[in-house]
C-alpha cells in the first residue's frame, strides 16, 4: 500500500462518512463530496471533526487533486466523473477496500441476494451470546471504516453487497459466506446475470487455504460456477437436499453441523425464525459458530431466541384477525417468492417500486395460490399489472403507502393476511426500503 496524503470520497452517506473518520484518524487530509445534499446527521460529524465537505456539487479540481478516490456503493463505475479518474489514472476504491488498509482484525463477511442481512444479524447475536468481542456493519448498521476508526474488537461481523464487493482489490473475509444468488441489481450490471454472479463471488477472491467459504449448495448459479472456478479457502456447503463430510444438512428434521469429526445437531421446530429459507440462514450462522467453536448450547439457544430483522417478514399487527405484515426489505423476485411462500392464509399483497430488470414468471404459482388481491405500489405499474392481471380479479394501483394500506383494509377479510412484499426498489416513493416498511407500519397503526 502507497503512502496516501490526499483522499476524495464521493458521497456523503454511512460509508463515506465513516471512511473520512477513519483517513482523519490516519493523518490523511480529506475532502468530501456529494452531488446530493448531505443528511443533517452526517454534516454534524463532518463539522464536529473539522472535516471538509460539500454538497449538491462536485469541485473537480479538488477531487482530481487526491491520490485515491473512495466511491460509495450507490455511484455505479459507468458515472463520467469516475470514468475520468480511471482515465487520469487515480485509483478508486470502495469503503471495504480502503478499511481493511488499517485493520488487522479477522472478518465474517456475508453476501447473497437474499438472507444476509438475517444471516449477519444472526452470526452478530450468536457471538454476543457467547461473550465474543464483535463488531457488526457494513451494509446494515454502522459503516467497517466507522467501526475500524472507532471501535476495539476481536472480530467483525460484515454484511457485504455486491457493489461494495466490486470496489474491493486486497479485502479479505476469513469467513466468507454466499447465501444464494438470484437475479437482482441487473440495471447496474449490464443486465447480464454472469456479470452479478462474478460480483459475488469477490467475496472468495483473496481466501487462502487457512480460510473458509460457506455456501448454498443447492443454488445452481453458485455451484455451476464453482465447478469452473476452484477455490482456494476450506469449502463448507450448506443443503436441505444433500449430505456432506463437513458442512451442514438436513437429517429428519434437524439441522446436523459436521466439521473435522465434530458434530452439531438441533431440531428445526427449534428455530425462532421458521422457513425453508430460514433453515438455511440458521445453517450458515451455526457452521460459522462451529468453527468459532461456540458452546452447541449457546448455539441452540441463540438459535431459538433470535428475534428476527426488521422490514423481513415482521409481524405489525393484527386488526379484525388480519395480520399485517412487513417485508420492505424484500427488494427482488427471489426474496418474495420466500415471503409469498411463508403465507399460511389467503394474502393481499402491496407490490411494487423501481423495478429491477425482474422476471415475475416464478410467482405465479404463488401468487395463484395465495393471493386474492394485489395493491400495486409504485409510479410505473404497468409491469406487475400485465405480469399478474390475468390470474388475480382483484388489481389496483396506488401511489402512497396510506392509500395502499387503506386499500388492503378494505379487501382483507378475517383470517387473512395484507403482506409489503414490494420485489422491487423504493426509491420511487421513498428515501429507502426501511422509509417505506416504516411509513407501512405507521399507517397500518392508523387504521
Amino acid at each position: 500500500m502507497v503512502e496516501i496524503k490526499k483522499i476524495a470520497i464521493l458521497g456523503g452517506g454511512e460509508s463515506g462518512v465513516g471512511t473520512a473518520l477513519l483517513a482523519k484518524k490516519q493523518g490523511i487530509m480529506v475532502f468530501l463530496s456529494d452531488k446530493g445534499r448531505i443528511k443533517d446527521k452526517y454534516r454534524e460529524v463532518l463539522e464536529h471533526n473539522e472535516i471538509e465537505w460539500e454538497d449538491q456539487q462536485h469541485t473537480e479540481s479538488k477531487i482530481f487533486d487526491a491520490q485515491v478516490v473512495m466511491k460509495s456503493p450507490g455511484i455505479p463505475d459507468t458515472a463520467p466523473l469516475i470514468q475520468q479518474l480511471c482515465k487520469q489514472g487515480i485509483q478508486v476504491l470502495s469503503e471495504i477496500e480502503f478499511a481493511s488498509w488499517f485493520s488487522q482484525v479477522p472478518v465474517i463477511g456475508i453476501t447473497g441476494s437474499n438472507g444476509k442481512t438475517t444471516v449477519t444479524n444472526l452470526v452478530q447475536h450468536v457471538l454476543k451470546e457467547a461473550g465474543i468481542n464483535s463488531g457488526m456493519g457494513g451494509n446494515v448498521g454502522n459503516s467497517y471504516a466507522k467501526m475500524v476508526a472507532e471501535e476495539e474488537h476481536d472480530w467483525f461481523v460484515l454484511e457485504l453487497s455486491s457493489f461494495q464487493l466490486d470496489g474491493i482489490e486486497n479485502f479479505n473475509s476469513h469467513i466468507a459466506i454466499l447465501t444464494n444468488i438470484t437475479p437482482d441489481h441487473l440495471d447496474r450490471y449490464d443486465y447480464k446475470l454472469e456479470n452479478y454472479i462474478e460480483s459475488k463471488f469477490r467475496i472468495v477472491k483473496n481466501q487462502t487455504a487457512s480460510d473458509y467459504f460457506i455456501y448454498d449448495a443447492d443454488d445452481q448459479n453458485i455451484t455451476e460456477w464453482l465447478a469452473k472456478n476452484p477455490v482456494k479457502s476450506q469449502l463448507l456447503p450448506f443443503s436441505l437436499e444433500k449430505t456432506f463430510e463437513n458442512g451442514a444438512y438436513l437429517e429428519n428434521e434437524n439441522i446436523v453441523i459436521k466439521f473435522n469429526n465434530t458434530r452439531f445437531t438441533m431440531p428445526t421446530s427449534d428455530l425462532a425464525l421458521q422457513g425453508k429459507h430460514n433453515t438455511k440462514n440458521a445453517m450458515a450462522a451455526a457452521t460459522v459458530s462451529q468453527l468459532l467453536k461456540i458452546r452447541k448450547q449457546t448455539i441452540r439457544e441463540s438459535m431459538a431466541n433470535f428475534q428476527g430483522v426488521e422490514h423481513r417478514l415482521e409481524k405489525v399487527l393484527k386488526i379484525n384477525n388480519v395480520l399485517y405484515i412487513n417485508d420492505s426489505k424484500a427488494t427482488n423476485v427471489n426474496a418474495t417468492f420466500y415471503a409469498l411462500e411463508s403465507m399460511e392464509s389467503e394474502t393481499v399483497w402491496i407490490v411494487g417500486g423501481v423495478d429491477k430488470g425482474n422476471v415475475y414468471d416464478d410467482l405465479l404459482p404463488l401468487v395463484n395460490e395465495k393471493v386474492k388481491a394485489i395493491i400495486c405500489l409504485g409510479v410505473d405499474n404497468a409491469k406487475i399489472v400485465n405480469a399478474f392481471g390475468k390470474i388475480v380479479e382483484n388489481v389496483v394501483e396506488t401511489n402512497s403507502m396510506e392509500e395502499a394500506v387503506k386499500i388492503a383494509y378494505r379487501l382483507a377479510d378475517k383470517g387473512d393476511n395484507v403482506l409489503l412484499s414490494p420485489a422491487c426498489a423504493s426509491f420511487d416513493l421513498f428515501d429507502n426500503y426501511e422509509d417505506r416498511g416504516r411509513q407501512f407500519k405507521d399507517a397500518v397503526r392508523k387504521l
